[in-house]
Order: structure tokens, then C-alpha cells, then sequence
């Protein structure tokens, strides 16, 4: 902000009563032009209001992070210098369309994209010539909220009388398309899964029978599983923020409790067993505040199986058996076969802990809801009368 006076002036001409009244409207219309034209909306940058949205955004820390990233890569190199009151629907578009030609929005001449900003040997530093490489449509949509959600509140601050954001047109989104496992490779992984530890493999089936979140089975606790109903609640989520792990809020922020079958109870108590054991020769008792899993070594079960290291040794697992998946597919495998066994959407959306009332699950799983679907219209053929021909 510059804290300069705004000044505007007309001129009225005559002295007498007439010209009085009139210049006495002209001074009110005036000064509600600058009252709306206030230093704050006229001379702040899109970079101190982004900043300023950041500072007062309530956001998880690794989405905070995520877009720092953005903002100091993309938008602020595009839009920081420039007035709130300048960025317009049209500017944005461009913005846009330059980043699905080039991500670091070239002006298409070409040039050497070097390693540092020193001196230095542009052979021993491997420079090379610059390539476009156009920023994929869902990195745009994600910058457009960044933007959207900066001049959202540049509106509300009075700042901006409208936000161009919302008519701008952005790439459109790319539909889902979940890739999950064969019920064949699913039975090879699990059942190596086992082969390696049964700790390991009893994580794997029930991330593949719950589709619980990666975060989620690991800030699973015993005081979570009930093994007499046969019913896990989950409540939290882990995550690792530069090697500092935290517990937080699922990603809907919402409780959910899943049924488990016979078989994945049993499991599950004979993994309580195992757990019980192997602490009791490290001289601690099993309690209810406890996690489910605490990775390869039980030492401390007072710290979860890390997030990192669940995906590390999945993709490890799943290379070896040359199937090209991971650790989040199988969140996609327990919704498709369910689906596909004719499950209704609500009871599937419920156990993915999606919003909406089953809006995220048709959305991401179309396909298998159109087969679900296909499949009830032939039972109900089946069931109806037959008619005799003619």
C-alpha cells in the first residue's frame, strides 16, 4: 500500500444558485469515486495480496507447501508486479494457455537453460538447449485456485470490486481413470505380501478390503478397532512434513466407521497376538493407545509404520512381481469390486470416506457404476414375468 491521497476535480462553471447545487452533487459524486478508489485497491500487487491470503488461509502444511511451490515458480514471476485491478479474465487466460505451451512460458526463441546463475562450464554443468514442456492441464486448474482463491479474498478485503478469476476459463479437467489391479494380480500381491512378513501382509489386506487412505492405516490405533463387532473407525490421518511426522484430520474431515468381514477379523486378532508377544519380550504391555502397524521393527510402538515407507515397500513388492501399480490402487481395487458386485454407491462412497453422498464415487468411478448398473438390469430382466410369443 502507498498511503498517497487519491485526487480527483471537475469544474463547474457560473456563481450562482444553480451552479452551487450542481457543483455541491459534483463534490458527493467525487468523493465517492475516491472512497472507491482508495489507495489499497488501486496500488496493492497481486503479490502482497497473495501473500496476504496466505497468511491468513487455514491450510494443511504440505498443501501450504505445495503451493508456495506454485506461487514462487509460476504466479509470482507472472503476476507479482502487477496491480490487482489489472489482472483481468483475458490476462489470465494467456497466463494459462502460455503455461499448456511451455511451463516456464518462453518466448519461443531458442536458448540454454543453464544450471547456475554463476560463472560457470556450460559443458562440465551439462546445460542444454531449452525444450518446451507444457505444464500438464491439472497443475494450471491448481495454479487457477491459487489465483481464484487470492482475489476471492482481495474482494472481501475491498480491494477489488469483483474477481475476474471466476469467468476466466480454465483447462478443463481431466476425467479419472483408476487404474487398479486385476483380481488375479491383487491375489499375487497379497500373497506376497505374506510371504515377506505377516505384519506386512495383514497391512496390505486390509488397505485392499477397507480402501482406507495410505495416511489413514497408518494412524490406525487399537483403540480404533473394535475386533468384537468387526468394525474399525477411522478418525485420523499421518504425514511426514520434512522427516517430522504429525497426526491430522482425515482429508474429508469426517469420522467413518468400516465393517470388516470374518476373515479380516481374524486376522487382525492374530496380529494383535504377534504385537502382544513381541513387546512383552521388549518389556511393554500392549494398550489401546497404541498403532496397528509400526513398520518392520516394533521397538518403539509409540510411533506409527511411516507413510514414505509403506509406499517405498509396496512399489518395491509390486516391481518384483512385474506388476505396474501402487500402495493407493488398492483403494481403487476394494471400490471397483464392490461395484462391480453390485454394492450401491452410497455404502461404497462410505467406506472411501468420500463427500458428497456418493458425487466423488460416480464421478471417479463412472465406468464401474455403468457396469453395476448393466448388471441390476439383468436381474431385474430375469425376475420379470415371461412373455409368451405369439
Amino acid at each position: 500500500m502507498t498511503n498517497k491521497d487519491v485526487y480527483l476535480s471537475e469544474t463547474v462553471k457560473g456563481t450562482d444558485k444553480a451552479a452551487q447545487k450542481t457543483a455541491a452533487k459534483t463534490m458527493t459524486r467525487l468523493q465517492a469515486e475516491v472512497d472507491a478508489r482508495r489507495s489499497t485497491s488501486t496500488a496493492v500487487t497481486f503479490s502482497y495480496a497473495v501473500d496476504e491470503w496466505l497468511r491468513t488461509s487455514e491450510l494443511e502444511d504440505n498443501t501450504r507447501d505445495t503451493y508456495v511451490g506454485y506461487i514462487e515458480r509460476t504466479i509470482r514471476p507472472a503476476l507479482g508486479k502487477v496491480g490487482l485491478k489489472k489482472v483481468t479474465a483475458r490476462s489470465l487466460e494467456n497466463l494459462y494457455a502460455d503455461l499448456r505451451r511451455c511451463r516456464v512460458r518462453c518466448d519461443g526463441k531458442p536458448f540454454i537453460e543453464h544450471k547456475s546463475t554463476d560463472e560457470h562450464d556450460c559443458q562440465k554443468s551439462k546445460c542444454k538447449p531449452h525444450a518446451c514442456k507444457p505444464m500438464a492441464a491439472s497443475t494450471v486448474r491448481q495454479i487457477h485456485s491459487i489465483i481464484s482463491g487470492t482475489l476471492n479474498a482481495a474482494v472481501r478485503w475491498d480491494w477489488i470490486a469483483a474477481n475476474p478469476a471466476k469467468v476466466a476459463q480454465k483447462p478443463r479437467q481431466t476425467p479419472p481413470q483408476p487404474d487398479p489391479p486385476s483380481p488375479a494380480e491383487a491375489a499375487r500381491l497379497v500373497e506376497a505380501a505374506f510371504e515377506m512378513d505377516d505384519d506386512w501382509g495383514t497391512l496390505v489386506w486390509l488397505v485392499m478390503t477397507t480402501g482406507v487412505r495410505r495416511g489413514e492405516i497408518c494412524a490406525l490405533k487399537w483403540s480404533r478397532v473394535n475386533l468384537e463387532e468387526g468394525i474399525v473407525e477411522i478418525r485420523r490421518s499421518y504425514t511426514l512434513r520434512r522427516g517430522v511426522g504429525k497426526e491430522k484430520d482425515t482429508k474429508t474431515h469426517q469420522m467413518r466407521r468400516i465393517a470388516l468381514d470374518t476373515e479380516t477379523v481374524v486376522l487382525l486378532i492374530e496380529h494383535q497376538q504377534r504385537c502382544r508377544e513381541c513387546y512383552a519380550e521388549l518389556g511393554i504391555e500392549l494398550t489401546d493407545d497404541m498403532y496397528v502397524f509400526t513398520g518392520v521393527f516394533k521397538a518403539d510402538p509409540t510411533t506409527p509404520y511411516s507413510p514414505h515407507a509403506v509406499s517405498s515397500r509396496y512399489k518395491d513388492m509390486a516391481e518384483r512381481l512385474k506388476i505396474k501399480t501402487h500402495i493407493h490402487a488398492l483403494r481403487h481395487y476394494s471400490a471397483t469390486e464392490l461395484l462391480t458386485a453390485g454394492i450401491d454407491l452410497r455404502t461404497v462412497a462410505g467406506r472411501l470416506g468420500h463427500g458428497g453422498g456418493g458425487a466423488t464415487t460416480l464421478r471417479v468411478y463412472a465406468a464401474w457404476v455403468a457396469a453395476s448398473d448393466r448388471k441390476a438390469a439383468e436381474i431385474l430382466g430375469s425376475r420379470m414375468p415371461k412373455r409368451n410369443p405369439k
